[in-house]
């Protein structure tokens, strides 16, 4: 069954995005290699809203090399738009993509609701987390409130020491009950 992991930019204080969806705090580093960093994946998962911050900045919603992309929300219709297949059911689709196959994770890009819901539903596998050194005092948070607690390993790390960014590449340690 295939991964399904939790990549995103974080500051500090555990922000995914501004209090408007702002992402320009994230310093693009130039020893990241970001096009390793989407060979890694097989297709991007997200909630509408990362999709709306994403499509409004002026890239239409697309990112990186091209990936097969799903977008989840209960309000716009589902089907086939502008490259980018919309689903209402997340937890339904995510489970069929996660079965359909052994092929490279599946990346949740965006939306800490969209993280809570689907990792309270046991499906994220992972997180892979571009931690980076500022403190934004507020904004969208990288797992809202109220969520459960989610026990995570350690697999590996990096320091990026021209930006300061620490990636951390964290397993969802499985069977161990805790309080949310």
């Amino acid at each position: 069954m295939r991964q399904l992991r939790y990549c995103v930019a974080a500051s500090l204080d555990g922000y995914i995005a501004g209090p408007n969806g702002e992402y320009d705090w994230i310093p693009m580093d130039p020893e990241f290699d970001f096009p390793a960093l989407y060979d890694r994946y097989s297709a991007i998962v997200m909630g509408r809203k990362a999709y709306e911050i994403s499509a409004g900045s002026g890239g239409g919603g697309d990112f990186g090399p091209k990936l097969p992309t799903y977008v989840y929300s209960r309000t716009l219709p589902p089907g086939e738009r502008n490259g980018k297949i919309f689903v209402q059911d997340a937890v339904a689709h995510v489970r069929q993509l996660k079965e359909a196959g052994p092929e490279k994770p599946l990346w949740l890009w965006g939306g800490g609701e969209l993280f809570r819901e689907l990792a309270a539903a046991e499906l994220v596998d992972g997180l892979d987390l571009g931690l980076t050194p500022i403190l934004l005092g507020g904004g969208i948070a990288m797992l809202p409130t109220p969520a459960s607690r989610l026990p995570l390993r350690l697999r590996a790390h990096q320091v990026y020491p021209k930006t300061g960014t620490l990636f951390l590449e964290y397993d969802v340690v499985r069977g161990r009950k805790s309080r949310g």
